[in-house]
């Protein structure tokens, strides 16, 4: 039998990072520069139900009983069998490789998780749709992250772009969207981890002690995201900027921006980008600046000259 492989995008977050976990939209697109990839290969040598987990990016080497019950691929694989009804699985390795970086905002715990998913339930016979593929890859999340939006893995898994909203009880908004004109981002990395757990947590304990400041400035973001989706829909792409650049003042007021982020930040806008902000939890990883594909190159510079460790030039389309 051969290797089955499977890839899946990382993702950055353009409008809606923390107020679409209260409820308001956000907008993510898929950044295809990155990505995760799980390689199952079958051990028809080896008993059944010897599983063994390659993952060179974080130094795993394991058979899957040697892994905590808890273990984010673990529970994958737990979850994929349960799913297709299996109780005892074939003997494979699994191996997974990703270039998107950890507690970077690029989605890469949902990236590892949605490639996985496809990849081993289609070794067992059942590739599974897309909206089963998001709900497994969200339970996963909820390890990775505590109280996840779900917006990492949708735009991940249907790799285009989303307008998402999340609603506790009447279901979620996800509404994948035409880009009616292309634009250009320089995603610039601080090098500084960012784990969204941690983030999300300290707003969750800022948001419980001033409810009132932090729904209005949620409000404000969530029409921020509204307006761009409507701005992009129309093709007016220049318009993101100032957009961005609300979004990122609201951000900061929040208290999840840094040093790092700001100074790279300021670092796109005095280079010419029309409009830059943080993207993800904050607090370090990544931010994006909207740009001119002329003036990318330019702008890409000076992020490095300011201390970004990482440039990704991607055009949303």
């Amino acid at each position: 039998m051969p290797a089955i492989t499977c890839k899946a995008p990382g993702k950055i977050i353009l409008f809606g990072e923390h107020a679409v976990v209260y409820g308001r939209p956000a907008i993510a697109v898929p950044i295809s520069q990155v990505q995760a990839r799980a390689i199952v290969t079958a051990n028809p040598s080896k008993e059944s139900g010897e599983v063994e987990i390659q993952a060179p990016n974080i130094g795993l080497q394991a058979r899957l009983k040697e892994l905590p019950p808890d273990h984010p691929i673990a529970v994958i694989i737990e979850q994929v069998a349960s799913a297709l009804q299996i109780s005892r699985l074939p003997s494979f390795t699994l191996r997974i490789t990703a270039t998107i970086p950890v507690s970077a905002g690029l989605g890469s715990g949902a990236a590892v998780s949605v490639a996985t998913i496809r990849a081993l339930s289609a070794f067992l016979g059942h590739l599974l749709p897309d909206e089963q593929v998001s709900e497994l890859a969200y339970e996963v999340e909820k390890l990775h992250h505590g109280t996840p939006s779900g917006i990492d893995n949708t735009v991940i898994t249907y790799a285009m772009p989303v307008y998402y909203a999340h609603r506790s009880g009447n279901g979620n908004i996800i509404e994948p969207f035409q880009v009616a004109r292309p634009f250009t981002l320089v995603i610039g990395d601080t090098g500084v981890p960012s784990p969204t757990a941690s983030s999300v947590g300290l707003v969750r304990q800022a948001w419980q002690a001033e409810k009132e400041r932090f729904e209005h400035i949620f409000d404000e973001i969530g029409n921020i995201a509204q307006t761009a989706r409507q701005v992009i829909e129309a093709g007016r792409s220049e318009a993101l900027g100032p957009l961005m650049d609300e979004n990122q003042a609201l951000l900061h007021e929040m208290g999840v921006s840094s040093p790092e982020l700001e100074a790279l930040i300021q670092a796109a806008r005095s280079a010419g980008a029309q409009g830059a902000k943080l993207s993800g939890g904050g607090r370090g990883g990544n931010m994006i600046a909207l740009v001119t594909p002329e003036s990318a190159d330019s702008i890409a510079q000076s992020l490095r000259k300011a201390g970004a460790t990482r440039i990704i030039t991607t055009t949303v389309e």
